[in-house]
């Protein structure tokens, strides 16, 4: 049993993350190859959680933080707006108040195509899978992009932890969304 299962996750780490044997693991292809964009060198690639998250990285924790980042990108379905707003659901303000009030929203393109970019903070309700339980994890923050590919439907990238793990890893994640290259 012990040994099929071993061989089971290296089946899984092979079949679900062929670009985790890229020879730079920091190039990350979308869109069937058609899409590139550079991860920072010191985040870490991960095999995904979920079968649904087609890259994972694990971004490590800024000084006083004690747990790493988290960032991920899928492809989904969708439209922008709904799908913003089920982020907006994935936070909760310490005041009560609404996550939609206090967020930023701003749309800019990369390479010719349509990105929307989000930044939102409170206490966010981690949700490692679609029946996994949620863990509030205060002080939180997410920095997300949703890329609009036109034929190859839309990509989802998530940035999410601590808030001073995000803070630190910011002007990377707005280089790498910007630096989105047409292959």
């Amino acid at each position: 049993m012990h040994v099929h299962t071993s061989l089971a996750a290296a089946l899984a780490l092979v079949f679900a993350g062929s670009a985790l044997a890229q020879d730079n693991p920091a190039q990350i292809e979308l869109a069937g190859g058609k899409l590139e964009l550079k991860a920072p060198e010191s985040w870490v690639r991960k095999a995904p959680q979920t079968r649904i998250v087609e890259h994972e990285f694990a971004i490590p924790a800024a000084a006083g933080d004690k747990a790493d980042g988290r960032f991920t990108i899928m492809a989904a379905g969708g439209s922008v707006d709904a799908n913003i707003d089920r982020w907006y659901a994935q936070f909760s303000q310490p005041d009560g108040g609404s996550t939609k009030d206090k967020a930023t929203v701003k749309k800019t393109t990369a390479s010719g195509l349509n990105v929307h970019v989000v930044d939102m903070s409170g206490t966010y309700k981690d949700q490692r899978g679609p029946v996994a339980p949620a863990v509030e994890r205060p002080n939180y923050r997410m920095l997300a992009a949703i890329i609009e590919t036109g034929g190859a439907g839309n990509y989802f990238l998530k940035f999410y932890g601590p808030e001073k793990t995000v803070a630190a890893n910011e002007k990377a994640f707005v280089e790498m969304v910007e630096g989105l290259q047409k292959k």
